[in-house]
């Protein structure tokens, strides 16, 4: 799946399914899975279905999978030049102020 062309939804699903294969893979229950990660089953459950669950249990799960250090190149801020800096700043501009008609 590209991510680039996925609706926020279906990329939540595809990441409930990629998990899902992950549990499948160390041979863990969703019971099993749910307990070691301190959540709900049916918040296990719920992420494999849609995808669509708090960050904290996407993390806790994410964690006792394996794959947290997998997510640590999602947050890395980039090194940006000093001329892409400087040209940024400059081309920022804010909404002009819209007095409200009587």
């Amino acid at each position: 799946m590209l991510f680039k062309l996925a609706t926020p939804q279906e990329i939540a699903g595809e990441l409930g399914q990629r998990l899902r294969t992950r549990r499948l893979s160390l041979n863990l229950s969703q019971a099993e899975t749910a307990a070691r990660a301190g959540v709900s089953l049916g918040a296990l459950r719920n992420l494999e279905r849609t995808g669509l669950v708090t960050v904290d249990v996407l993390l806790r799960v994410a964690g006792t999978l394996g794959l947290l250090q997998q997510l640590e190149p999602v947050f890395v801020t980039r090194p940006v030049s000093i001329e892409q800096m400087e040209a940024a700043s400059r081309s920022r501009r804010r909404a002009g102020y819209k007095k409200d008609a009587v």
